[in-house]
């Protein structure tokens, strides 16, 4: 389902994000473009590692490793300033091939003219494990750049495969400080439509912020949508009900699953 952006189908819509601050503007923009009033309340923020060690110790290795895997655009960029900074040439050696998780992450690594070698189907960390596993990786040397937490799916996976994984910490992402008070009266005035969360950082910080109150009670009414499966998991082990999930785990696709799903409110008829 396709929709008229000349319609405004997000009009009176109240939609709170929790992006990081530094990533929310297209996201905001897209449903602003819709007729939505955005309220941008940042779960999370984007910061460098402590310590950079590993990451330069990567770099500094970097044509002993066949791949090298960026699970978020995030990566890409601390990656790429890293470099940067250590006086690097920005181009990678023509030996190493380049995964990207989804098309945002491609994207970013397109736009510094590096060609993207394997993108999944899924833009989940499954999504590379079942691509890898036609591809023969055994005895191959793998660079995964990502943040600090993360599930270890990914990495213990490719082990399974015979690869060696080196797994380094290209970025973090920590709780903002103080807004609490704010986002508890967003949400007892009862005026939020939806939430979205992007990703499970952003869902853990966001219920960490409410532990302890009533998160099934201040979200009665709210519509909670989710970028993709992980996240939406992580959502539900919070107690909350996770109404929309797009097909595509993008922000275009999760911008058009929003628009659907009150779509489908406002013409829902109970029946007689």
């Amino acid at each position: 389902m396709e929709f008229d952006l000349d319609k405004s189908p997000l009009a009176g819509k109240k939609i709170l994000t929790t992006r990081a601050r530094n990533q929310s503007s297209e996201f905001a923009t897209r449903l602003r473009n819709l007729g939505a009033e955005v309220i941008e309340y940042p779960t999370i923020e984007i910061l460098p590692p402590h310590n950079w060690k590993g990451l330069d110790r990567a770099i500094d290795g970097l044509k002993s490793y066949d791949w090298i895997i960026f699970t978020s655009a995030n990566g890409v960029n601390f990656f790429w300033q890293r470099l940067i900074d250590k006086g690097k040439t920005s181009r990678p050696p023509s030996s190493l091939k380049i995964c990207a998780i989804g098309p945002a992450t491609a994207k970013k690594l397109e736009e510094k003219d590096i060609r993207v070698a394997y993108t999944p189907k899924e833009f989940v960390a499954e999504g590379i494990l079942k691509g890898f596993e036609k591809m023969m990786i055994q005895g191959k040397r793998i660079l995964l750049a990502r943040a600090k937490k993360a599930r270890d799916i990914l990495p213990k996976g490719l082990r399974k495969m015979g690869a060696e994984v080196d797994v380094v910490e290209a970025y973090r992402t920590v709780k903002p400080r103080g807004g609490t008070k704010r986002l508890k009266q967003l949400l007892t005035d009862g005026k939020i439509d939806v939430i979205t969360f992007t990703s499970s950082s952003t869902v853990n910080h966001f219920a960490e912020l409410l532990k302890e109150d009533d998160l099934k009670k201040l979200l009665r009414g709210i519509a909670i949508a989710c970028i993709g499966p992980i996240t939406a998991q992580t959502a539900k082990r919070w107690g909350m009900r996770v109404q929309i999930q797009p097909k595509q785990y993008t922000i275009p696709g999760l911008t058009q699953a929003i628009v659907e799903y009150l779509a489908k409110k406002v013409n829902y008829s109970p029946p007689p």
